[in-house]
């Protein structure tokens, strides 16, 4: 018989991640023990965890804490790190499912682009270096962190593929500050996620996003960020003000279709760890929080003028039809310069990843007790607003 496994307090988790980095303690400048303790307070009351979730929970929030120390102290150690500036970084936003994340690899191609890949926002320290960019260690450590995904989650790939030297989310990056929606789509965590809904401060998630940028291209850069998450929905504000020149991708897409969609995913995930998940709770809990931050994230964009700033709205019919026009536009709308190079790259991507290539993902409203009218008539005012067509 195994043991059951116990979920950490705060003090575990700190103590266990100062043993893992050889003694490290200095967390830096911002809030990360508060909310820390709200995240483990959350699984404890609401995350219905098995064995295996304590145990993904337990390893998520100590790699998080490591990170943590290590940016903290590489900073320290490095002094070129807070020399870096980063100019015009590329945002792509949006709801879940809108075609961010092929967006994403796609644009990250241009060898002019530089994109946070998966292995280094899981190890990143030291610094990585342009030498070994592409034989560093960590990737096969990073590698070999992974499931058999056809074992453990069956069809995840055709839904979100994952790998090493695949790009990263800006919504992983965040967890080193413990305020990340990510927590409450692998676990079920909604006194945590309330607390991050209505009343965390993100002003200090994109001061340490950018001593993160700054770290990753200390060794390594390329001529501009490109970045991705749907959680920058949550603080937009915050992301125009640490980055007022952003050019940002705005993705949209029928809500009824990324509801859906991110409510299948969500239920995918959390089923690992818990052997209690009720889709339909998944998607009316979801759609909520996501109707508000989208709605949010308009009146952002209406509040003021950020003179600085390029937006460009993505519509992803238009994207489905022609990947490549619409990567056209975005390069103009944006203002990037498209080289020879640059567009071969991409047009290679898109032509070795047709839809469907890792399998297709299949759902259904009823599945999830999503009503395609109550739906569509709760996001009326962001339908209307960019005049979004039925799918």
């Amino acid at each position: 018989m195994g043991h059951d496994i116990e979920a950490l307090d705060v003090d575990g988790v700190l103590r266990e991640a100062t043993a893992r980095t050889g003694g490290l303690d200095d967390l830096g400048d911002g809030p990360f023990v508060e909310p820390l303790g709200r995240l483990v307070d959350s699984l404890a009351a609401d995350g219905r965890l098995n064995d295996i979730g304590r145990l993904i929970s337990n390893e998520r929030m100590l790699l998080h804490t490591v990170n943590r120390l290590r940016y903290v102290d590489d900073r320290a150690r490095f002094p070129q790190i807070a020399e870096q500036t980063i100019e015009k970084p590329v945002f792509i936003i949006g709801m879940p499912r809108t075609g961010t994340t092929i967006l994403h690899d796609i644009l990250a191609c241009d060898p002019q682009s530089r994109a946070p890949l998966t292995w280094e926002v899981m190890f990143p320290s030291p610094p990585p270096e342009t030498a070994t960019f592409t034989t560093d260690q960590r990737i096969a450590d990073c590698a070999a962190t992974f499931p058999d995904h056809d074992m453990q989650l069956p069809g995840f790939d055709a839904i979100h593929p994952m790998g090493p030297q695949l790009t990263q989310e800006c919504v992983v990056m965040m967890g080193e500050t413990m305020c990340t929606p990510l927590f409450h789509n692998q676990f079920r965590v909604p006194g945590y996620e309330d607390w991050l809904d209505h009343e965390a401060d993100f002003g200090p998630v994109y001061d340490f996003h950018h001593r993160q940028l700054q770290h990753l291209q200390s060794g390594h850069a390329g001529d501009r960020w490109v970045l991705k998450t749907g959680a920058h929905l949550w603080g937009l504000d915050h992301l125009l003000e640490t980055y007022p020149d952003a050019r940002v991708v705005f993705t949209h897409r029928d809500p009824v279709k990324s509801m859906t969609s991110y409510a299948s995913l969500t239920t995918i995930v959390r089923r690992v760890g818990s052997d209690d998940v009720d889709p339909v709770e998944v998607a009316d809990d979801w759609i909520g929080r996501l109707r508000r931050v989208l709605l949010r994230g308009i009146e952002i964009r209406q509040a003021r003028d950020y003179p600085d700033a390029v937006f460009y709205d993505m519509y992803f019919p238009d994207f489905i039809s022609d990947q490549f026009t619409e990567v056209e536009k975005i390069y103009e709308a944006l203002g990037l310069p498209m080289t020879g190079a640059g567009a071969d790259a991409m047009k290679f991507f898109i032509d070795d990843n047709p839809p469907g290539k890792h399998g297709i993902h299949r759902y259904a409203p009823e599945e999830f007790g999503v009503d395609p009218a109550t739906v569509r008539s709760e996001f009326r005012p962001y339908i209307d607003h960019f005049d979004l067509r039925e799918e």
